[in-house]
């Protein structure tokens, strides 16, 4: 495998991470949203990710994986809904919707994003590293 094939298995993994961490960020600053009915309350944004493997032409081997966004999907949990009829987003019935959005569970898919994107970040630190010991050795 190539330090190229090890850049782009590294990226692809730090541009899924980007995209979970941008979808938390947008969950929690929706996490109190109020809506006037069901349809138009704040739906949890989660992404969708899958595997691609490289393959060798010569051995029929399996040589390295990166990660594909195959998009983002919308939480399917029920809405919140509060009797609150003084509340200007109330319907007929003095109802109001809240987001389907858990902090705690969100705060939880931050940290273990941002634990991935720092372990990709390493394996860049360290391919770096060997490159530069490489090219040292050709100067000796």
């Amino acid at each position: 495998m190539s330090f190229n094939n090890i850049y782009d298995i590294a990226g692809s993994a730090m541009r899924s991470q980007t995209l979970r961490l941008n979808t938390v960020a947008s969950n929690l600053a929706n996490a109190d949203a109020a809506a006037g009915s069901e349809q138009e309350a704040y739906r949890a944004l989660k992404p969708v990710f899958s595997s691609v493997y490289q393959t060798s032409q010569e051995e029929m081997q399996i040589t390295g994986a990166s990660v594909q966004v195959l998009g983002v999907t919308q939480s399917q949990q029920a809405v919140e809904r509060r009797y609150e009829p003084e509340n200007s987003l109330a319907d007929e019935e003095g109802y109001v919707f809240y987001s389907n959005v858990n902090a705690v569970e969100e705060m939880a898919d931050m940290m273990s994003a941002s634990r991935s994107f720092e372990g990709s970040v390493e394996v860049m630190r360290r391919v770096n590293s060997m490159q530069q010991s490489l090219l040292r050795l050709g100067k000796g």
